[in-house]
């Protein structure tokens, strides 16, 4: 007998800054909406691990998205976006999740990103902390430069094994081969939209004087570094957290960047420990 996963797909349609936008999102679970950001230049078959395990969807409606122009998500409907240059800033990336998270009708949510979405998971917790529960940044930091590089894309380069070589050292050498592979592969497909992903981790993306203003009692942050993450290291993860009232700091082991596709095995365990952290911080709520 074929077995059938649980997880299941749609698309919703998504107003933000006058654009439309059909999303296309997987889900699986009940109870507190988690919503999940994958990497840049990737998609959301990154969270495969996490939506079909059953000890987290039996507490949490896991929610993994693609973010506009990655995977099943087109660019925008009404648009000639074709005639410009693809960068993506914090401002309208923030707004975009909270427009994603109205258009579901979650109520309060928490929103975990790895990589570019541990750093928006940052910029939420500032700008609109009354929205979530906690955040939880994976591999995220107040500020990550120097990997917006024109390289990424060039005419004479190969772009879809270059995005998918470039991130390979960031996974962590005991990491299962065949794990690290599904992960390259992965980056192989998304490659279009990599660079303009990384304008904002690595340009737009800057918190470092404003750490100081995350409400993190109202807003908690658990941040989690794996030890492998040469882009932001487990001392800028614990620098960061250690700036943010009420925040916590989880350096992971034996794991790179990419901690939930490179090795769920491994990141379930630390993630159990962050959801346990933030249960205990989250503040009552009418």
């Amino acid at each position: 007998m074929a077995k059938i996963s649980p997880v299941t797909g749609h698309y919703v349609d998504v107003e933000v800054d006058g654009l439309l936008y059909k999303v296309f999102y997987l889900e699986n679970g009940t109870g507190t909406p988690l919503v999940c950001q994958h990497t840049a230049g990737c998609h959301n078959h990154q969270w495969r691990g996490l939506l079909e395990d059953d000890d987290i969807t039996a507490n949490y409606r896991v929610i993994a998205y693609d973010l506009p122009r990655h995977g099943k998500s087109d660019p925008p409907e009404n648009s000639e976006w074709w005639t410009e240059e693809y960068k993506l800033t914090a401002d309208h990336y923030a707004k975009f999740i909270v427009a994603l998270c109205d258009a579901l009708e979650l109520e309060n949510p928490i929103f975990m990103g790895s990589s570019f979405g541990g750093n928006i998971a940052l910029q939420l917790a500032l700008r609109y902390p009354e929205r979530f529960s906690g955040v939880i940044p994976v591999e995220g930091a107040d500020y990550s430069p120097g990997f917006y590089l024109d390289w990424w894309q060039h005419p004479h380069a190969n772009a879809a094994q270059v995005c998918a070589s470039g991130v390979w050292d960031l996974m962590a050498p005991q990491s299962p081969d065949a794990d690290r592979w599904k992960t390259w592969f992965y980056y192989s497909q998304g490659s279009e939209a990599f660079k303009g992903d990384l304008y904002f981790y690595s340009v737009d993306h800057d918190l470092r004087d404003k750490l100081g203003s995350i409400d993190g009692e109202r807003c908690p942050v658990v941040m989690m570094t794996g030890e492998y993450d040469y882009l932001t290291t487990p001392e800028d993860g614990q620098r960061t957290a250690s700036q943010i009232k009420n925040a916590s700091f989880i350096e992971m082991k034996e794991i790179g960047h990419f901690p939930m596709s490179e090795n769920y095995e491994v990141f379930r365990g630390y993630l159990r420990q962050a959801l346990e952290t933030l249960r205990g911080k989250q503040p009552a709520r009418a």
